[in-house]
């Protein structure tokens, strides 16, 4: 797309920091810059609409007695297959309880107990460190996130304005092709005028969240298509890890619920998974890890994807009806209430599930301080990898991560103050041409969700990976032809986004030759005798 040399854009916004994103790594962020920047938030759909919101089971963090760091640290060392960097890990453990201290300053009402904080138990966790509101967590913290971000008179919202691309001093010629210089700001549609603005700040946040979209079943919100992930990428930064894509065992199997989880939270306080009565219905968790439903995610979800396919099935079923239903509605009132509109008693039947694409592992590669490969660029939350997850994600560790690198970040930015950027370039739409593409998107956003479903789901092959490749790069081609010559859309923008992340994803998969935590590979079923992070490299970055 080309690019016009006004002066002075009419359509320029400038801020100190602009943040993408308005879950809870960008409104934390946000918040902790406020005092001393004025901040600019833009998300594309309303505050809302994020994965934040949809964060069930809680926020892990070590407040018990008897626990400890070094048994968080462990127990997500353990999670990751090795690949968890110890550092990242110590550095978000060690944070976690002022994260904590920090939401019920703010005034987030977490469920207690004789009054105090009362923490439940996940997967793969060791001891009872998740601090949570009832089974609700996410949309609290977010609620009040929200109403603390919208009455602090230095933060500005930009709602329903998707980004469109990061202006670097790479993409206005001021420095060579093999480096991408300083991010000086972005393009951003705004969907109720349909014209994309100019935003210009010394410092940009990238808060996006994941690309849980790029798959068929998913718990994500639709906002989930890898808008900071693709950006980044195409702007010139390193993304590590992309092929551990976590799949959450348990997501609702309901014609009528879209994108419906059930909670780790669940299996945390005694539930069990059972085949369907016409495989048998016996309990099936024993027979694949001595944890049972306790094992992390990513032993659940191919033991569920292993019986429905030795069994034929639909679904799998997951029981907590054997608790009273006072400690039911008192832990998992949402849960009830949902199940109850669709017909199912969870106090009295088992609850219907299948695995779903849910939490990115990979990212945009960062460091401590969520700085990026470009100079004025930070990214945090589920769009970046800071080495805590590895190769799969500890249940409730990444709420956690949010907070912490939101405030590491910002603590960055005020202490690196960078000059305001000269008045950038407005965006160009006067050679494009009217076209009808949204049947053409459509289509291409099925295709695509459907074959990465099938071929870069929980179990790969090198056949399927390479089937994929094929069909990325013919997608590629297309959607290329209609952003350069058509008006761009949030359709559009997004479909362009999750085209790059499902390349990126299918990259990552076909250069790890072992199975390791979320990346299972039937023609390398071993685990490598040494762990090694998948680090891409685009042709801007130099190593």
């Amino acid at each position: 797309m080309a690019l016009m040399n006004h002066p002075t854009p009419p359509t320029q916004h400038r801020f100190d920091v602009l943040i993408v994103g308005s879950g809870l790594a960008g409104l934390s962020a946000a918040l902790h810059l406020a005092p001393t920047h004025r901040v600019a938030v833009l998300t594309k759909r309303a505050m809302t609409d994020g994965s934040s919101a949809w964060a069930q089971g809680g926020i892990a963090a070590v407040l018990a007695d008897g626990d400890s760091f070094d048994a968080h640290v462990q127990d997500t060392l353990v999670a990751g297959a090795g690949l968890s960097d110890p550092e990242a890990t110590r550095f978000v453990v060690e944070h976690s309880p002022e994260s904590i201290a920090w939401l019920r300053g703010l005034g987030v009402p977490f469920s207690l107990e004789d009054g105090q904080l009362h923490l439940t138990r996940e997967g793969g966790h060791s001891a009872r460190r998740i601090v949570h509101v009832t089974d609700a967590t996410g949309a609290a913290v977010q609620k009040t996130l929200i109403n603390e971000v919208r009455g602090t008179p230095n933060i500005t919202l930009f709602e329903n304005h998707t980004l469109v691309d990061l202006i670097t001093e790479r993409k206005l010629g001021l420095v060579g092709a093999e480096q991408p210089g300083r991010c000086l700001g972005l393009y951003a549609l705004d969907e109720a005028t349909d014209t994309v603005h100019t935003f210009s700040a010394p410092h940009t946040i990238l808060a996006t969240g994941g690309a849980g979209k790029v798959y068929l079943y998913t718990t994500n919100p639709d906002t989930a298509t890898g808008d900071g992930i693709a950006a980044a990428w195409r702007a010139g930064c390193r993304v590590t890890n992309m092929e551990f894509i976590q799949f959450h065992p348990t997501c609702l199997y309901h014609p009528h619920a879209k994108s419906f989880l059930i909670t780790e939270a669940v299996r945390g306080e005694g539930g069990r998974l059972l085949l369907p009565p016409s495989a048998g219905g016996k309990r099936f968790m024993p027979d694949h890890d001595p944890r049972a439903e306790l094992a992390p995610r990513d032993i659940v979800a191919r033991a569920i994807d292993f019986e429905m396919k030795k069994h034929g099935v639909d679904c799998v079923y997951l029981d907590i009806s054997h608790q009273p239903l006072p400690f039911i509605l008192e832990h998992f009132p949402n849960i009830h209430a949902r199940c109850l509109e669709l017909g199912i008693d969870i106090a009295k039947q088992p609850i219907p599930v299948v695995p779903a694409a849910h939490y990115t592992c990979g990212g945009i590669h960062t460091d401590l301080m969520g700085r990026t490969d470009i100079a004025g660029l930070h990214a945090i939350g589920e769009t970046t990898y800071t080495g805590l997850h590895g190769a799969n994600r500890l249940a409730s560790n990444s709420l956690v991560e949010c907070m912490v690198f939101a405030r590491s970040a910002a603590t960055d930015i005020k202490a690196s103050p960078l000059p305001a950027p000269a008045a950038l370039p407005a965006w160009d739409d006067s050679r494009v041409t009217d076209a009808d593409e949204a049947v053409v998107i459509s289509h291409n956003w099925d295709e695509l969700r459907r074959f990465m479903w099938d071929y870069v789901g929980i179990v790969r092959t090198n056949k399927r990976l390479d089937r994929a490749a094929h069909r990325i790069a013919l997608l590629q081609g297309e959607i290329q032809e209609f952003y350069a010559h058509f008006h761009v859309t949030r359709d559009l923008l997004e479909l362009r986004n999750l085209v790059q992340v499902a390349e990126l994803i299918v990259r990552s998969a076909q250069a790890r030759h072992e199975s390791r935590g979320l990346h299972f590979s039937r023609d390398y079923p071993e685990m490598a005798a040494h762990a090694v992070p998948t680090t891409l490299i685009p042709h801007t970055t130099r190593p």
